[in-house]
């Protein structure tokens, strides 16, 4: 599906830390390299490989992922492919509850 965000999108601001962009990107598990929750280029991504895997291209969707990014991530979650799972089945949870309604 190829998902494709810009800064635009989303309704935080985040720090671009252009030293990022020479890290490889994240493309799925396994991936233990440490997420930087703060990095917009890190979240830009992020989101993108979720909705993709969610098979989801709804602005809904990706508002709903920043908010538990930036108010319900826990702070234990350090690792790239431990994020994506959190967001992933927390997504997938209120998504098939929006369904059932």
């Amino acid at each position: 599906m190829a998902v494709t965000i810009k800064p635009s999108d989303l309704r935080y601001k985040y720090r671009r830390d252009k030293q990022a962009l020479d890290l490889p990107r994240f493309v799925g598990k396994p991936d233990n390299r440490t997420f930087d929750r703060d990095n917009l280029y890190q979240v830009l991504n992020m989101f993108e490989v979720v909705m993709d895997e969610l098979g989801s291209q709804s602005g809904i969707v990706l508002e709903e992922m920043e908010e538990i990014l930036v108010r319900n991530l826990p702070s234990f979650l350090q690792t790239r492919e431990e994020v994506f799972d959190f967001l992933f089945h927390v997504m997938k949870e209120k998504l098939a509850d929006s369904a059932k309604r």
